[in-house]
């Protein structure tokens, strides 16, 4: 497999993941969850699903079990949506740049602060 087919099948599963998850799932767990990137192994096997949980760690990690609940449905819809040998398997993980950057954000404004009061 190329890296660019595996490129075009990862896009492809992030945008159906990301329509599933958003109008088909009915699991109180799962709260609201942006589908960040996909990231599909060479033999297009298993594919890294990195999201983003909005809420406090609970709440991220009850998401994380209602997905983990939900593997059998969720690659069950993605086969039928892509036309694929085989449906990947799906690991998810959780995508901390977002809180990362806010992080860095937030220290820079802080030594900006600590600039304009020298």
């Amino acid at each position: 497999m190329t890296r660019i087919r595996a490129s075009r099948v990862g896009e492809q599963v992030k945008k159906e993941l990301s329509q599933v998850l958003q109008y088909e799932m009915k699991d109180p767990r799962i709260g609201f969850v942006t589908v960040t990137a996909v990231e599909m192994s060479g033999d297009l096997q298993q594919a890294k699903v990195y999201i983003s949980v909005l809420g406090s760690d609970e709440q991220k990690q009850e998401t994380l079990e209602g997905l983990a609940k939900a593997k059998g449905f969720l690659r069950t819809e993605i086969g039928r949506r892509i036309k694929l040998r085989h449906t990947p398997e799906l690991v998810f993980k959780f995508d901390e740049s977002i809180e990362y950057g806010q992080r860095i954000s937030k220290l820079l404004e802080e030594v900006n602060e600590d600039d304009a009061k020298s």
